[in-house]
């Protein structure tokens, strides 16, 4: 089945698979979809039932964008999902009531309001902290910022569409894997798609960071996932790091050959998604990338990988 699609990647136009995605085109639409990427994962962290390591606060990709999924709320259940086809934001409930509207042209202040008055109308009473969640461009409160209001249709479009190739391998990569890992899920903090594989052990304590971090990290991790770029990294890109961080890490081989390892911060194992896009088969690199980088973690972690990984009978 891999081969297939690797066959119909490679036979198809590359732009249209994993198009482009300069930050320098996007950066303010892309900020703006960030802060209602937080407004809507608020909504989710304040009213699903708390999940380990914080599983219950991530955005999820669907066929049509992304989604909370399905939240409870009292005797009913509902769902938020950004449509990045017709760009609109639709809320449905398990009553049968529905309420949308547009995501082009708003401010992040129109936005907030309306999710908040859609959900009244519905029956859905929730208060979150209607503030930025540790993003560098704002802190002003979302009720009062009418400044992020860009949105280009043709770069969420865009932005989506690599999510839905990238979702898609993330998958195939954690179905390899029979020890405990996440969904493949978008945190909205830092608007990253990951998947993250646990050994199965506890982690010294996380020093220094949030409660939520001490929590994250209270076991042993390697965690990949892709991010479309910030203020210092001008591009796209693929990552992987391995917690607690083994000594020697970095010295362990990438692939493919593109793939490097960034020590600024620890190391982390990076894939620009420039080079990807470069590859003869994107899928086969990718995929290629995240396994490598998984057993550089396991070798210098000594994870039990024999006794972690799917076995498939032929």
């Amino acid at each position: 089945m891999t081969e297939q699609i690797n066959d119909q990647i490679q036979s198809s136009d590359v732009d249209s698979v994993f198009p482009s995605l300069p930050i320098e085109e996007w950066e303010e639409t892309k900020n703006t979809l960030h802060l209602f990427f937080q407004i809507v994962g608020k909504i989710r962290l304040t009213l699903f039932p708390k999940m380990n390591h914080w599983w219950h606060v991530t955005l999820y990709l669907s066929p049509g964008g992304m989604t909370t999924r399905p939240i409870p709320y009292q005797n009913m259940i509902f769902e938020i999902k950004f449509d990045f086809i017709n760009h609109r934001l639709i809320i449905t409930t398990s009553n049968g009531q529905e309420k949308s509207f547009g995501l082009e042209g708003i401010s992040v202040s129109d936005f907030y309001k309306k999710v908040d008055t859609s959900l009244k109308e519905l029956g859905i009473e929730v208060k979150i902290r209607a503030t930025p969640y540790d993003v560098p461009f704002s802190d002003v409160p979302f009720e009062s910022d009418r400044e992020h209001s860009s949105y280009d249709k043709e770069y969420v479009n865009r932005y989506w569409r690599i999510l839905v190739q990238v979702n898609s391998v993330f998958e195939e990569f954690r179905s390899r894997f029979i020890g405990k890992s996440t969904p493949v899920h978008l945190y909205w903090h830092h608007a990253d798609l990951a998947v993250t594989r646990y050994s199965g052990k506890k982690a010294p304590d996380y020093e220094g960071g949030t409660a939520a971090d001490k929590e994250a990290y209270s076991h042993e991790v390697i965690s990949f996932g892709f991010w479309a770029g910030d203020q210092n990294v001008r591009a796209p890109a693929f990552y992987s790091y391995t917690y607690p961080e083994p000594e020697g890490l970095s010295e362990e081989p990438l692939s493919p050959k593109e793939a490097f390892w960034n020590t600024d911060n620890g190391s982390m194992a990076v894939l620009m998604y420039d080079d990807l896009r470069k590859s003869d088969s994107p899928r086969q690199a990718l995929l290629d990338y995240l396994e490598s980088a998984y057993l550089a973690g396991t070798k210098r972690a000594n994870w039990k990988i024999e006794e972690l990984e799917l076995k498939i009978a032929k």
